[in-house]
């Protein structure tokens, strides 16, 4: 069942076409990141179909109707810096949400453990890193129990460790069953936690569909020597090579995923005399996906 059906909207300021001609289907249970650089339409979209932006055409549409024009009593979102009291707790922040979304019976030592803040419910927001701040406002979106969770940029701006607690947050909310739709920019932290993705440029959409399937099955193998060229001359025997990259002091091969394997490629070097000094087989990254397909729009 889709929660969120956007159907050809489009956003224009004056001459400007911010999201442009957008359709997307959302389903339910899925983890779905919108990537893309800064500019290309994400938040954008997020604020229409949030009904914070009005869109120039199109529609869009949330749990089938069912909800009727009230579809965010079961919407919890992130879109901006968390903004909190300073001077009051994690613990009576989240009571104030929870009186704002008239939330009766707010489960707050839930939702502070499902952050992994239960041991800091006292301490003052003023005093958390910006790694935790985020996960206050994580918690704050997940008061009234909402069946969507929309984040903008979760992890912007957040140390090595504050992107580790962060996604292992979203992850566990995941297994919850909850939608969850991201805005992201990082595409490291997309392939990690989404199960489909959505990517965006200069508003409009040039691939979406799950992560496995925007990623190529072709693989990677990089190899180096302190002589590239007779390396590359020895490895243009091997069939079916898509691509040969040159790097600073090594090569990247692009093969299809039932092509010549790293052993392959050190057996066939040894014969020809050739020493090698790098050699590591892996698979293509949602990084280079995106590359590829935004470079060539």
């Amino acid at each position: 069942m889709a929660v969120l059906s956007i159907q050809n909207i489009t956003k224009k300021y004056g001459s400007l076409t911010a999201v442009n001609n957008l359709s997307l289907e959302i389903e339910k249970g899925n983890i779905y990141g919108m990537l893309g650089p800064n500019g290309s339409g994400k938040t954008t979209t997020l604020g229409m179909v949030l009904g914070i932006i009005h869109p120039y055409s199109g529609s869009y549409e949330w749990f089938g109707g069912s909800m009727g024009n009230k579809p965010n009593m079961k919407i919890g979102c992130l879109l901006e810096t968390p903004n909190f009291y300073p001077y009051m707790s994690a613990e009576k922040n989240l009571e104030i949400v929870a009186h704002i979304k008239k939330d009766k019976n707010p489960n707050i030592d839930e939702l502070l453990e499902l952050v992994n803040l239960s041991g800091r419910k006292k301490s003052k927001f003023k005093t958390f890193s910006l790694g935790m701040k985020q996960r206050l406002a994580i918690a704050a979106a997940m008061v009234s129990d909402p069946e969507v969770l929309i984040f903008d940029e979760p992890t912007n701006g957040l140390d090595p460790a504050g992107i580790s607690e962060v996604r292992e947050t979203l992850l566990k909310i995941a297994d919850r069953g909850k939608t969850i739709i991201m805005a992201s920019h990082i595409l490291d932290e997309v392939e990690k936690i989404c199960s489909h993705v959505a990517i965006l440029k200069n508003g409009n959409l040039l691939a979406s569909g799950t992560v496995g399937m925007i990623l190529s099955a072709d693989k990677l193998i990089e190899v180096g020597s302190e002589n590239l060229d007779a390396l590359k001359d020895s490895l243009s025997g091997i069939p079916n090579i898509k691509q040969i990259e040159v790097m600073k002091d090594y090569l990247i091969l692009t093969l299809p995923e039932d092509g010549a394997n790293a052993a392959a490629v050190n057996q066939l070097a040894f014969e020809k005399g050739i020493t090698i000094t790098r050699l590591l087989e892996r698979k293509r990254s949602l990084e280079s996906e995106f590359l590829e397909i935004t470079n060539n729009a």
